[in-house]
This record gives C-alpha cells, sequence and structure tokens, in this order.
C-alpha cells in the first residue's frame, strides 16, 4: 500500500491475531445469543450489525450490546420490562450502522483498489480512503432508507454526514500510518489491528455527530423502545 518501507515492529505480529481471535470469539457469543438463545432483533439488520461492531471493539461491543442491543428483542420483554434508554448509551448504538458499514467497506474496498492497481500522486491510499467512503456511504445510505425508513435524501445526507465524521478518525488514522511509515501491506495481519484502531477512532470522531442525530427522532436501532430525556432535551410538560 505505501511506496515506502513498513517500519510496524514485529511484536504487534501475536497482538494482531489475538486481537482478532478476541473480535471473532465476541461476535460469535452475539450470533450465538440471537440465533440459538432465540434474543432476535426488532430489527434483523442489527443482529448482523452487532457482531460486526464486535470485529473491532471486542468485548466492549459484547457489553454494548448485553446492556444496550439485547434490549431490542421481543424475547425480552416477554421476559421482563426493558429498560428506558437514553443518553450515551443510545448514541453508541445508533453509531453501530456506520462503524459497521465502514467495516465492510474496508474488507470490499481494500482488495479492490489493491488488484485494481490504481494511484493517486502515486500512491493508492487516497484512492483507497475515497474508495472505502464511498462504499460506506452506499451502506449506510441502504441501512438508513430501508431499515431506518428515512427518504432517499436525508438518508443520503445523514450517511454521508455520518461517513465523512468517520473519516475524521479513520481517514486520519490511515493518513498518519502511511506518512510515518508504518503501514503494513494488506496482506500483514498488522494491517487489519491498525485498521480496526482506526475503525474505533472514526467511531469516536462520529459519535458528537450520531449524538446529535439520535437527539432528533427514533432510530432503527431501538425501534422496540421508547427512551429517556437527554439532558439538553425538553421535559414534557404533561403526559395527556
Amino acid at each position: 500500500m505505501s511506496s515506502m518501507e513498513s517500519m510496524v515492529p514485529d511484536y504487534l505480529y501475536p497482538v494482531a491475531w489475538l486481537f482478532v481471535a478476541v473480535g471473532v470469539i465476541s461476535a460469535a457469543v452475539i450470533l450465538y445469543d440471537v440465533h440459538s438463545r432465540g434474543f432476535r432483533q426488532d430489527k434483523k439488520a442489527m443482529e448482523a450489525i452487532w457482531a460486526i461492531t464486535a470485529l473491532y471493539f471486542g468485548p466492549v461491543a459484547l457489553l454494548a450490546y448485553y446492556k444496550w442491543g439485547r434490549t431490542n428483542s421481543a424475547k425480552v420483554r416477554e421476559l421482563t420490562t426493558s429498560p428506558i434508554q437514553g443518553g450515551w448509551g443510545r448514541s453508541f448504538t445508533d453509531g453501530t450502522p456506520g462503524g459497521a458499514a465502514a467495516t465492510v467497506a474496508h474488507f470490499i474496498g481494500v482488495p479492490l483498489v489493491v488488484t485494481s492497481g490504481l494511484t493517486i500522486a502515486g500512491t493508492d491510499l487516497w484512492v483507497m480512503i475515497i474508495t472505502i467512503a464511498l462504499l460506506a456511504i452506499a451502506l449506510l445510505f441502504l441501512f438508513e432508507k430501508f431499515v431506518a425508513g428515512l427518504n432517499t435524501g436525508r438518508a443520503l445526507l445523514t450517511a454521508a454526514i455520518i461517513v465523512l465524521a468517520f473519516d475524521v478518525g479513520m481517514g486520519g488514522w490511515m493518513i498518519f500510518l502511511h506518512f510515518s511509515s508504518f503501514m503494513p501491506p494488506p496482506s500483514d495481519i498488522r494491517f487489519f489491528l491498525l485498521m480496526q484502531i482506526g475503525n474505533i477512532l472514526g467511531f469516536i470522531t462520529a459519535y458528537p455527530v450520531v449524538r446529535v442525530l439520535a437527539r432528533r427522532g427514533p432510530s432503527a436501532a431501538h425501534s422496540g423502545q421508547a427512551r429517556l430525556p437527554d439532558v439538553a432535551d425538553p421535559i414534557p410538560a404533561s403526559t395527556t
């Protein structure tokens, strides 16, 4: 990917393999809970999104799923009263579709760019960033339109805003790795580790945008729940 020799330390090999193993195990636990134990999500797309989130957030995604994601299951509501979710928990959950879109876009875009041989200014970095961003926007647009139920214009605008905010972290991380010679080739397991770190950074930079959007209406990720007002939300004058 880089025209310069990578300076990534060899000790990241076992770290990368451990990271992959923990992510895969965390995703498997979520899928087992959903499909084998019957805690199906109200919106089926969220079942895959939670599993994909676990690939880069690992146990953090697992804890978030059990605390916030699992409550979007009819089985939970049959067993107990679902906790009303508000604050940053909802924003974390609403950020998972964007993170999943970016992850899938990486799996598609990286080999696509590498095999195409396309470069800009002598490097495929810029082609890769643009390709991944466009794929992520397309995937998130499909979610916002067909799962969240937004109209075409709003779905496209929402997807573009979230992915651009995500790219502040992810794209910035990729640029840093490239120009500091810490970018290994895509075939290297350490590349996967570093890209998933980029996903986490992108999730963080997109979080404020997702939080603002979450305050403006119901989301597909929370179709089965009410939510508590955020601190900045006006308190209803009456409940009639």
